[in-house]
């Protein structure tokens, strides 16, 4: 019996995806629990205009990223700390000084997206990557002063 999974089922299969399951497996567990749907011709078109969809959303997300990306290059966030009269820094600035910074300015940002986690310790300009959504990476430029 081929079904069209509806959410993840271990050992089976992804969500949207069509596997060949066992008659009784398919009608008493996955269908019978709301797992998943037999294959029939309605249910086919279901899940192309469901991936349609899914895609034309991926793909909004992805231009979002994009845009976000493009006005983080341009901004400069700065932050004051106090430092010694060597230039050396007391201190540092963490990812979850940057996203309490970047929401301030309404940019919301994931502190687990970032992909360079060292705290930033030194004075002027460093530029920490983030991954905004997949593939798309951008760049904060956070600036360091002496207080």
């Amino acid at each position: 019996m081929k079904v069209i999974l509806k959410t993840d089922v271990k050992k089976v299969g992804k969500k949207g995806e069509i596997v060949e399951v066992s008659d009784g497996y398919g009608r008493n567990f996955l269908i019978a629990r709301g797992l998943a749907v037999p294959t029939t011709e309605r249910s086919l078109e279901i899940l192309a205009e469901q991936k349609e969809q899914e895609a034309a959303e991926d793909a909004a997300k992805r231009e979002e990223a994009k845009k976000l990306a493009k006005e983080l290059e341009d901004k400069y966030f700065d932050f004051y700390v106090k430092a010694g009269s060597d230039g050396r820094v007391f201190g540092s600035v963490s990812t979850k000084q940057i996203v309490e910074t970047l929401n301030k300015e309404g940019i919301k940002v994931d502190k687990r997206k970032f992909l360079d986690t060292d705290p930033v310790a030194s004075l002027g300009v460093t530029k920490v990557r983030v991954d905004l959504y997949r593939g798309v990476i951008g760049t904060i430029n956070v600036r360091l002063k002496e207080k």
